[in-house]
């Protein structure tokens, strides 16, 4: 995986942290540790989500980048300001807005370097064990094609 795969994969799951209305059982619906369901031949991820920033989330994602473990780190109130993708504890230049549109539904735009390159939408299930995310990026970053990718995660 490469350093751009991880920053549009943030781009979605960034997402499930926000979900549930802060002072309610749903708040602690996206704390704690996710996993993407991917096909046998992408690299395993793992996501810890753990509450900070006046309600809203700390992400912290842990992959693999050509056999070296990598952290992206990303903090925010999800009140749709934006906020910096740590890689390696350093600036990427992404940034994401994330904002919370209700218990279960959630939207953010992705930049990089202040130009929108992305949108995604999440959708939490019923139960708070599986989150759909849809991302959508209108260029190609990184060596991202441009267009459409659903995503699956399952709460461990």
């Amino acid at each position: 995986m490469t350093v751009a795969t991880a920053r549009s994969l943030a781009c979605g799951v960034a997402l499930l942290g926000a979900l549930g209305p802060a002072r309610s059982l749903h708040a602690q619906v996206g704390v704690g540790t996710w996993v993407r369901k991917a096909a046998p031949s992408k690299s395993a991820i793992t996501m810890t989500v753990e509450a900070c920033c006046h309600g809203g989330r700390r992400l912290t994602y842990h992959f693999a980048i050509n056999g070296t473990e990598t952290i992206l780190l990303i903090e925010s109130p999800f009140d749709g300001s934006e906020a910096p993708v740590l890689v390696g504890g350093k600036p990427s230049g992404e940034t994401m807005a994330i904002t919370r549109v209700d218990d279960h539904h959630l939207a953010t735009v992705v930049k990089l370097n202040g130009k929108p390159f992305g949108t995604s939408n999440a959708t939490l299930s019923p139960d708070g064990k599986m989150l759909t995310v849809l991302n959508d990026y209108s260029s190609s970053v990184g060596g991202n094609p441009a267009g459409k990718v659903t995503e699956i995660w399952v709460r461990q």
